[in-house]
């Protein structure tokens, strides 16, 4: 709305007459002056300063572009999302021009709608021109030609600033026209392309920066002589997300309830109140603020509810609030457990089918409502980077979820968490994107820890744990299970399926991670409470008694493991049948074992039996098919079969090439297995060049810190030691024993392998042993 009624002033002040516009009518006050009012003259109110207003690059870019365009016309719009500042920044641009003199004639109008805009410039063409304001659109549209430049016209430096555009199509035929003298300033919400063209140009608006935020905020405290330390008001900027806005009504909240940041904080970190209740009532908000942050983006959000496809982007948003604020792969909103949320939550009259059957939610429909929400600043949609496609600001997620009831959060939560194991890799092949999931469950988990322990322990939890030790993090593995079977343990028990299952990937990690006697003495433990829980010839039990014997041979007792495998395919083939995919693991581990016991021709012999079978069952392109070919070369090297070894080595790479692509973990293990063949051919400096390749591609894939990476290192300074550079491997083992020291741990297996080696190498360098 503009100001209304006829104006007076005294001491020099300026007069502002006009009408009130309300949405698609018009009141007109027959008292607007007849007389052209002189310059310079203002139309229209510019928002009061804010209380310890910041000065900001946005302001710099906005000066730059005039004053590099000369006398040209240059439209600017500033965008962003609800409570960046848009609107200060231009009260300040505007009131900086005026004050300088350098404009004639400045407008300020709300365009929040059309009739709005309309009535503005109606208002601005009674002002300056004396148009009849009888007839509002025509002194709107007198009032736009005026500003066209006429030759013999007295040139106007004028300013327009149309202040929260609503939608773009509202300025259709209200853009001010191109003129030497005059420029133009927009905010607005939206960010669609009919914002930009000739002469225009798009000016985004961000949050504070830190050092912003804490200035700003400390500036407001002390002039109400409040001082909260450093630390604790660095920690509430971040804990809003940098926004001016809510910065300016949580120090409104603090100074009015008499709290310290540090207690402020500890509400906001609270799942028990929302948002709402921690900013100002809406008669109590500072600098003439009309919205709190909790109610500042609803009317965004119900316009990009109405963009088409209609009716998605609210579900959409309620999906995004509950994962992580920088960034969510693209895949996570097109999953099918996505599009089904969308598809249930969509707006009824918006859908196309019958009010029981919603037309169901595609995959384009599903980017076009993201496209809807990033038009009206309520996200950042950037798909030219999939892995971190969407980002959502914390506040925003936060208004989102407290409009939700307890059950609908609840449901909202565990589809986010379905929708992020539907998208996650099985294999994952690139660390960083990896680290993206991972950062977005965490996020989930936060918000929702409950909601994912009812009914049951959320597969969400199983699959970040997979994740950490498959990323190489293997001690974080097994910290995220020893805290996920404590937190199973409280929500469901200590007898329920899910935290059995949670304490048996513990024990399995807890070897990986070097402690084998530790995971073969828990997962013994483990076969008797499921034995007693499903029954000793139950599937779980199978499974538990296989992991057992596996980290008992890692333990040192070989000779116990392969007895316990042969006790265990006895009652596998009784109870499942000689062809079951658990048996044929079970012979696998039996071979191996055989091995491992000095038998290398029976490994073998062994292997060879067993993939007869497994192509006769999974047929020749089965992963498990894959690796035991890779292990039967394996063992006819040991058996003395380089040659052979190499040839099916060779031959195994080429086919998991074929089949898995050049960047899949079985495809760079099979490289690491045929550069090991070399070596043991006698081709150490062949086997060092491959060895130095594959470490340059699992370093790119998996991180310089994964076992794996670990592991070709190894074989790398091994190659060189063996290839006559004894020094050079001495050197390498020397680096590569602090790195797994500081991954690992001092005690691992590997990190004493490692010491091992560089203990030899030294002394064949004749440098001594390590210490």
């Amino acid at each position: 709305m503009s100001r209304t009624g006829a104006a007076t002033a005294s001491e020099g002040g300026l007069a502002n007459t006009g009408y009130l516009a309300i949405d698609s009518f018009t009141l007109v006050q027959q008292a607007a002056p007849r007389t052209p009012a002189s310059w310079p003259h203002q139309v229209g109110v510019l928002p009061s300063r804010a209380l310890s207003f910041q000065h900001r690059a946005e302001v710099d870019q906005l000066r730059t572009a005039v004053d590099n365009g000369g006398t040209a016309v240059l439209t600017q719009v500033l965008t962003g999302t609800g409570g960046v500042g848009k609107t200060q920044l231009a009260a300040d641009y505007a009131r900086t021009a005026w004050d300088s003199g350098e404009v004639d004639v400045l407008v300020w109008i709300n365009a929040s709608s059309r009739s709005a805009i309309t009535a503005g410039y109606a208002q601005a063409g009674v002002e300056v021109l004396a148009a009849d304001p009888g007839d509002p659109e025509q002194a709107a549209r007198a009032f736009l030609a005026w500003l066209e430049p006429k030759t013999g016209q007295k040139p106007c430096r004028w300013l327009v600033v149309l202040d929260d555009l609503a939608d773009p199509a509202e300025m259709r035929g209200w853009w001010p026209p191109t003129s030497r003298h005059g420029r133009a300033l927009v905010t607005t919400r939206r960010r669609e392309a009919a914002l930009t063209g000739a002469g225009r140009r798009l000016v985004t608006v961000g949050l504070f920066t830190p050092q912003e935020a804490a200035a700003y905020f400390t500036a407001v405290l002390a002039a109400h002589d409040r001082h909260e330390p450093t630390d604790q008001i660095n920690g509430l900027a971040a804990d809003l997300g940098y926004l001016p806005l809510a910065l300016a009504q949580a120090a409104a909240y603090i100074i009015d309830a008499d709290l310290a940041c540090a207690s402020y904080r500890e509400l906001l970190a609270g799942r028990i109140r929302k948002l709402a209740d921690l900013l100002p009532e809406s008669g109590a908000l500072p600098d003439d603020q009309s919205a709190t942050v909790a109610a500042t983006w609803s009317l965004s959000i119900e316009r990009a509810n109405q963009i088409r496809p209609s009716g998605l982007a609210r579900p959409m948003l309620q999906l995004a609030a509950f994962l992580g604020p920088n960034g969510i792969p693209a895949t996570v909103f097109t999953s099918q457990p996505a599009l089904a949320h969308i598809t249930e939550r969509r707006t009824p009259s918006s859908t196309g089918g019958t009010p029981h059957e919603p037309t169901p939610v595609s995959a384009e429909d599903a980017v076009l409502a993201l496209r809807a929400l990033h038009r009206l600043s309520l996200i950042d949609h950037t798909p030219d980077t999939p892995h971190q496609a969407v980002r959502v600001h914390q506040l925003i997620q936060r208004a989102t979820r407290d409009t939700l009831s307890s059950r609908q959060r609840d449901r909202v939560a565990r589809t986010a968490a379905d929708a992020l194991v539907f998208a996650w890799p099985e294999t994952e092949r690139e660390a960083d994107l990896a680290q993206i999931f991972r950062s977005n469950a965490a996020a989930l988990t936060a918000y929702a820890e409950d909601a994912l322990h009812r009914p049951d322990c959320h597969r969400l939890y199983q699959r970040v744990g997979e994740s950490l030790g498959d990323s190489g993090h293997v001690r974080a593995a097994v910290r995220h299970f020893q805290q996920l079977a404590d937190t199973s343990t409280h929500h469901l028990g200590p007898d329920h399926p899910d935290t059995v299952a949670i304490r048996a990937h513990l024990a399995d990690w807890q070897g990986k991670a070097g402690d084998a006697a530790g995971a073969a003495a828990g997962l013994e433990r483990l076969v008797d409470t499921l034995a007693q829980m499903f029954g000793i010839d139950h599937p779980g039990v199978f499974a538990t008694r296989h992991n057992y014997a596996h980290w008992l041979g890692e333990a040192g007792d070989v000779a116990g493991a392969a007895t316990a495998m042969e006790q265990l395919l006895r009652d596998e083939i009784r109870v499942l049948g000689p062809d079951h995919p658990g048996v044929l693991a079970t012979r696998e581990s039996i071979a191996t074992w055989q091995g491992k016991l000095g038998d290398a021709v029976g490994a073998k012999a062994a292997y060879e039996q067993l993939l007869q079978d497994q192509l006769r069952v999974l047929g020749p392109d089965h992963r498990r098919v894959l690796i035991t070919r890779g292990n039967l070369a394996y063992w006819r090297v040991k058996a003395g079969d380089a040659a052979g070894a190499a040839t099916a080595f060779a031959e195994l790479l080429d086919d998991c090439m074929r089949m898995l692509g050049p960047d899949h973990p079985d495809t760079l293990t099979a490289r690491n297995n045929l550069a090991l063949s070399r070596g043991e051919a006698g081709d150490a400096a062949g086997a060092a060049t491959a060895f130095a390749e594959l470490l340059a591609d699992r370093e790119r894939l998996l991180g310089p810190d994964h076992p794996d990476t670990l592991v070709t290192r190894n074989n790398l300074a091994l190659s060189r030691g063996e290839a006559g550079d004894a020094a050079g491997a001495a050197t390498a083992f020397a680096e590569l024993l602090d790195d797994y020291i500081r991954v690992l741990g001092p005690d691992h297996p590997d990190t004493l392998t490692a010491r091992h080696n560089l203990a030899w190498w030294r002394s064949e360098a004749g440098d001594g042993v390590v210490d």
